[in-house]
């Protein structure tokens, strides 16, 4: 079960949270994203580019190429 909630975070940094009758007592996980656009930092996609390259795998096509074989077995 996953509840999604958008709360506005006051000056005292503290919140209170209802959750439905249907979720059980006990531990929970909470995870904490801040919604304004602002304070979150984006992942560059250039950051992913050369994962697979020649200097970190020797020829990256026979590597890509080896992985699916694996996938064929």
């Amino acid at each position: 079960m996953a509840i999604t909630q958008t709360v506005e975070i006051p000056a005292d940094r503290r919140i209170t949270l209802e959750v439905p009758r249907e979720v059980p007592t006990g531990p929970v996980i909470l995870t904490f994203t801040p919604a304004n656009t602002e304070t979150q930092k984006k992942t560059p996609i250039s950051q992913f580019f050369g994962i697979l390259s020649p200097n970190t795998y020797g020829n990256s096509i026979a590597y890509q190429r080896s992985l699916r074989d694996e996938w064929d077995d």
